[in-house]
């Protein structure tokens, strides 16, 4: 759990750049010692099992949040700002912190099923299934973003929520706070569907 903090920590110092950004423009264990511990604490080059479940769980969902910023920041003025939302559009400066708590919590409940045994039946589809999640979400942002198009963000962000209600269902089965640490994210992706089709239609 301490090497999950403190990686947590660091992804948190990478994604609360989309925050601010948002609120301004819009060691090797001896031989004897190693016969006491599991084999399954030691990974690769001598480094423990959890620094890799936990680099497994972060990187994938820091990668995510870096492209979808780099699609996002560069069309946010002119071509963000001059479209026409609806009346239940957020202020901008609420996007960053919600998606910094978002991407936090899809990393902890990535590593919750990580750390689980390989043998456990249903583990690595559920895996498949979050990590597929992620390329649509990051594919979100270069389909709203960066091609400037709503109907595109449209045609990508339905099958994004089906995919994480799916990928929700498949960790309940496993573990299931990893499944409720999905549940906030499910909830923003749904209203943000609602926006982006408000969007889209007034625009059109």
């Amino acid at each position: 759990m301490g090497t999950f903090d403190r990686l947590a920590g660091l992804m948190g110092q990478v994604v609360v750049c989309r925050a601010r950004f948002m609120a301004a423009s819009w060691s090797k264990p001896s031989s004897a010692l190693s016969r006491q511990i599991p084999m399954t604490t030691v990974a690769h080059s001598g480094f423990p099992r959890s620094l890799w479940l936990a680099l497994a769980a972060i990187l994938p969902v820091a990668a995510a949040s870096l492209a979808g910023q780099y699609a996002t920041f560069p069309n946010l003025a002119p071509w963000y700002a001059g479209l026409i939302k609806p009346s239940f559009n957020p202020p901008n400066s609420v996007f960053g912190p919600v998606w910094t708590v978002l991407y936090i919590l899809m990393a902890f409940a990535a590593w919750r099923i990580l750390r689980l045994p390989t043998s456990v039946r249903h583990r690595r589809g559920a895996l498949m299934l979050f990590y597929l999640q992620l390329v649509l979400n990051a594919l979100w942002s270069f389909a709203f973003f960066g091609a400037n198009s709503p109907l595109l963000g449209l045609i990508v962000i339905i099958p994004l929520l089906a995919m994480i209600l799916v990928t929700i269902a498949a960790f309940h089965r496993l573990d299931a706070s990893a499944a409720w640490c999905l549940v906030p994210y499910a909830a923003w992706v749904s209203f943000a569907t609602v926006l982006n089709a408000s969007i889209w239609w007034l625009n059109r």
